[in-house]
């Protein structure tokens, strides 16, 4: 007998002689299966490892999909690509197959079931092999940890919109919720489950807005203050520990806006007379209403100045310039007496106007610049 026939090995379930197969590399472990031939091998061999079905938990709320320990948003219209998604991921090619190709047509039985019919074609021991099974999708319906909480008003801060000795403007409440809205929106864009209003609710004092975790009531809190002035300060509540022990808070965070907004007129009592309000973000911003000088208060952040609200610019009225006396005094009809009464000619006023907005109150008459109404809140 030849070297090449004493050499030659022999399958050990059928007695066949088995072809020269390439040797693993040192140290690499064998495949137990190799020592068989083609057809022994063949008979036991699956090309595709499948489940004989998947089941899809969705949430009948949202269409969120439960995948591993968490609920995520597939943004899908119906299930048959969710269905199409965890099927793929729960086949198996078997690891020998090389230059595997494969398809899956999903075939919908019912509402809550769909077929998957799975083909599958790959090389093993230079053989070509093709393969069908059918993964049955069952689809169940129940309510994601998101839908839940908010079916169950939980709340975790709670952001109040009040004015420093005076009552929020419709206007300043309704912009406090879109912020909370804008920044729900750019959570929920990245992929932020967790992240919803669960009550908006207006009181006699101002808004009150209830979200979902402590960082979104910080981070509305933090932007309304930015956009409309004023302060906030915390108020954590413990409210119960979780399952690491860890103590768990609700905080309130109470917005106090500035006491002055765009478009009041105040009275510094500085002696220079009344101040047309433009900002109170920051540091409060205007214009002297007797000489059109610019004005901003030397406080902190966050703080009024001592000032009296005298009016705001809706207030005012139109009259008639009866003469411009000189660059610093101009004479109009005062609007209830009718009487002429020479007032402080500001920078702001125009020499060749017949009839100009002015204010009367405590501090006396001053003309209203034309712009006033779109003082910057």
């Amino acid at each position: 007998m030849s070297d090449s026939h004493a050499s030659r090995e022999f399958c050990p379930r059928c007695g066949d002689p088995v072809p020269d197969r390439e040797e693993p590399l040192p140290g690499a472990p064998r495949e137990r299966d190799a020592v068989l031939c083609d057809a022994c091998y063949f008979e036991d061999f699956d090309l595709v490892d499948a489940p004989d079905r998947v089941e899809v938990q969705v949430c009948a709320s949202c269409g969120a999909v439960h995948r591993g320990n968490r609920w995520v948003d597939v943004g899908a219209k119906d299930y048959t690509d969710v269905a199409v998604d965890e099927v793929s991921e729960s086949l198996a090619v078997h690891v020998n197959a090389h230059d595997v190709t494969w398809a899956v047509e999903p075939e919908q039985v019912d509402q809550n079931t769909i077929r998957m019919h799975c083909r599958f074609s790959g090389i093993v021991r230079e053989t070509f092999l093709e393969e069908e099974t059918v993964v049955p999708v069952m689809i169940s319906r129940g309510t994601c940890t998101q839908c839940g909480r908010r079916a169950g008003g939980y709340w975790a801060s709670l952001v109040q919109v009040r004015g420093t000795d005076r009552t929020p403007t419709k206007e300043e409440d309704a912009r406090a919720v879109e912020i909370a809205q804008d920044i729900i929106a750019d959570r929920e864009e990245a992929g932020d489950r967790n992240a919803f209003i669960t009550e908006t609710k207006e009181t006699d004092e101002g808004v009150n807005i209830k979200l979902s975790t402590n960082q979104l009531g910080q981070a509305v809190s933090t932007r309304v203050t930015r956009e409309l002035g004023g302060h906030v300060k915390e108020y954590p509540t413990l409210v119960t520990e979780d399952g690491d022990g860890n103590e768990v808070y609700r905080v309130t965070y109470a917005v106090r806006l500035p006491k002055f907004i765009g478009g009041d007129v105040i009275d510094p009592d500085d002696g220079d007379g009344p101040v047309l309000v433009r900002s109170a973000r920051g540091n409060l911003k205007g214009i002297r209403l007797a000489t059109g000088d610019g004005y901003e208060s030397r406080f902190e952040e966050g703080e009024t100045p001592s000032a009296r609200k005298l009016g705001t610019v809706e207030d005012a009225v139109e009259t008639t310039v009866v003469t411009v006396e000189d660059e610093h005094a101009v004479q109009v009809l005062d609007p209830e007496t009718y009487e002429a009464k020479t007032i402080p000619r500001p920078d702001f006023f125009d020499a060749d106007a017949d009839n100009v907005r002015v204010l009367k109150s405590r501090a006396g008459l001053h003309v209203v610049p034309d712009d006033g109404a779109q003082a910057e809140s």
